[in-house]
């Protein structure tokens, strides 16, 4: 917001990634934290309901902001001529307001699935944080229309965006091998590489969680823990390191204001 050098789409799609990533964290970290420090491992159905809404919103809104991210890349490289016309502030904007809407729209409904089951059996969550269908296991009725709906937005968010930024990417690859400068085609390897694992980190155990929660009988509790742990932690840990370290007009930014509190 300070610094005007950094108004450009790159830079404001990594912050609404970082507004995402902030909000993944305050949904989950305070609890994980006081189960672990406090042994305080209660929590109401309301506000288990309103965990799992904020966390599946969170993470439909990151992936949506990711293929945001893509097709920015995909322009920057493919049609640089281009670029500030086909990524405009205007367009930025309904980009985010559409990512906000989706996942505020395909998750709303699971609110209203958790809540109209009874529950009667176990009250004991093996998870850190609520999740739709390990609460749902929970209920003494028929969760079909949970796991049916569940997998629906699965494929029509996550999966659709992680095939469509598996298309971007290939183009951009495609684009970046026939460039003549190897020094260019080196830098823009260097800059997608950091991308793709930051998207490989976010989608792998995400959609690998989210099938298993619902077809994967025969996988061990703890690998089911263990994972969505990971999908819930690793990028709003790694998400700053990566894209601050790997971003130079950010790291070059941050080292400065550093430096200034230093002297």
């Amino acid at each position: 917001m300070t610094e005007h050098s950094l108004h450009e789409p790159m830079y404001l799609f990594l912050c609404m990634l970082a507004t995402a990533d902030l909000v993944l964290s305050t949904t989950t970290v305070p609890k994980a934290l006081a189960i672990f420090w406090f042994h305080a491992g209660e929590i109401s159905l309301d506000g288990c309901v309103t965990q799992i809404f904020f966390i599946h919103a969170t993470f439909i809104a990151e992936s949506g902001i990711l293929l945001a991210m893509a097709f920015d890349r995909y322009v920057a490289i493919c049609d640089p001529l281009h670029y500030s016309t086909v990524l405009s502030r205007a367009v930025i904007t309904r980009i985010g307001l559409a990512v906000a809407l989706r996942s505020f729209c395909v998750i709303l409904p699971d609110v209203f699935l958790v809540k109209r089951l009874p529950f009667c059996r176990s009250n004991r969550l093996p998870h850190t944080y609520c999740e739709h269908m390990a609460v749902a296991k929970f209920a003494c009725a028929d969760i079909r229309v949970n796991v049916w709906y569940g997998l629906s937005v699965l494929l029509s968010t996550v999966v659709l965006d992680a095939l469509l930024i598996l298309v971007s990417y290939s183009l951009i690859l495609y684009a970046v091998f026939h460039l003549p400068s190897r020094r260019a085609w080196q830098k823009a390897l260097g800059t997608c590489g950091s991308h793709l694992g930051v998207i490989s980190m976010f989608y792998l155990p995400g959609i690998f969680t989210i099938i298993t929660q619902r077809f994967g009988h025969h996988v061990p509790l703890h690998t089911h823990i263990l994972l969505a742990n990971v999908c819930m932690l690793a990028p709003p840990m790694m998400n700053p390191i990566i894209y601050g370290i790997k971003t130079r007009q950010i790291r070059e930014r941050v080292l400065s204001t550093l430096s200034l509190q230093w002297k």
